[in-house]
């Protein structure tokens, strides 16, 4: 990807473990349940935000984990930020909700907006902290949510770029414990149950290669799907697109990660 076209476009992504920063196409989106504690932020006009039967309309929108809903804009570019909910104390992560959409949520959004068009000028090269996001972004570092070492090492696990696709029984085995007693810690530690976070994880990895010219049904194998419909189905789930309207328009993006060896790992780079 030439990051000089992308500067001309304006669209960017910065992606982490942990953290995303997005701005680009939003596309017409059905419903989407994303696995992240999402923030979206208009660049022009207002957003409306769609729950249910309930409809918000402002210049930003907050959407808890797993929580289905749909985004329209009255710009074709939107920002969007992810933060990942098993990385943040839930009190944490409540606190910054409630800075959203309570009396500082302009200064938030002119933070957010003005943080953007620093990188949309100057660029950036690949590598960054959390901690970095964290402040150009939000202000502040959030806190770190306190995970057992055992938890943690079967997270790293599910974080790879690998075509494995791990059971709950495979990750208790690893990390020595009975696959109730996992699953039971597991969702205790995360706040989510294991084969939701496993699923959210492994849509997440598609992120890495939307401005990539790659087989579909090749890039579904690596990062763990079993068939091409499986794959589909869940992107659609998570991201309210189809995996081929996702590149479509994120041919432009600049994508700069925290690791930028992270993709190659253990994937084919293959052409159509």
């Amino acid at each position: 990807m030439d990051h000089r076209a992308a500067q001309g476009s304006g669209h960017l992504m910065l992606i982490s473990p942990e953290r995303v920063f997005y701005a680009g196409l939003l596309g017409k989106p059905r419903q989407r349940s994303s696995g992240g504690f999402n923030i979206y932020v208009a660049l022009h006009g207002e957003l409306a935000l769609v729950q249910g039967r309930r409809t918000l309309t402002g210049e930003m929108a907050v959407v808890r984990p797993y929580t289905a809903h749909s985004v329209e804009s009255d710009h074709p570019t939107v920002i969007c930020l992810v933060i990942e909910p098993e990385t943040v104390p839930d009190h944490a992560l409540v606190a910054l909700e409630e800075r959203f959409l309570g009396a500082a949520r302009e200064s938030m959004a002119a933070r957010i907006r003005g943080a953007y068009e620093a990188l949309r000028v100057a660029g950036r090269r690949d590598g960054f902290t959390t901690c970095e996001f964290d402040t150009i972004f939000l202000g502040e570092r959030l806190a770190a949510r306190p995970i057992d070492p055992r938890i943690a090492t079967v997270m790293v696990r599910l974080r790879q770029f690998t075509s494995d696709n791990p059971t709950a029984a495979d990750c208790a085995a690893m990390v020595h414990l009975s696959q109730s007693r996992f699953l039971h810690l597991f969702k205790e530690q995360t706040g989510i149950s294991f084969r939701a976070f496993r699923a959210w994880k492994r849509a997440r990895h598609l992120l890495h290669f939307v401005n990539e010219n790659m087989n579909l049904a090749h890039l579904a194998q690596d990062i763990g799907y079993p068939d091409s419909t499986h794959f589909s189905h869940s992107i659609r789930r998570f991201y309210g697109l189809k995996p081929r309207a996702i590149f479509v328009g994120s041919r432009d993006l600049a994508i700069y990660r925290s690791d930028a060896s992270l993709p190659a790992r253990g994937l084919r780079a293959s052409r159509p």
